[in-house]
């Protein structure tokens, strides 16, 4: 079967909005949806081929699997230092107060 390339390389980037796209149609048309490649292909309008779009679904697979094994760190953003640890401590009113 011939590649429908729609005139971008295979290392072109993915915009934001591209993304989301992409991530909205594959919450639509799930692993067991006949022509999930090509449905998905549809939903975003054309602007990715196939091979584009399972391009970018094995480096989401990568990612979510090397976010999962602790591989990338959490990142905390702004002047907020990280919340404090949970706690929990024993009072003789109630079982159990989480602070």
């Amino acid at each position: 079967m011939a590649s429908n390339n729609k005139g971008s390389s295979p290392s072109s980037e993915w915009s934001p909005s591209q993304n989301k796209l992409f991530e909205r149609a594959l919450a639509v048309y799930d692993r067991d949806t006949p022509d999930r490649w090509h449905n998905v292909v549809r939903y975003m309008g054309g602007i990715k081929s196939v091979d584009e779009v399972r391009r970018q679904y094995q480096k989401l697979e990568e990612d979510v699997a090397r976010i999962e094994s602790g591989g990338v760190p959490f990142q905390w953003y702004g002047a907020a230092a990280p919340p404090p640890a949970r706690t929990v401590q024993r009072v003789s009113w109630c079982d159990t107060l989480y602070i």
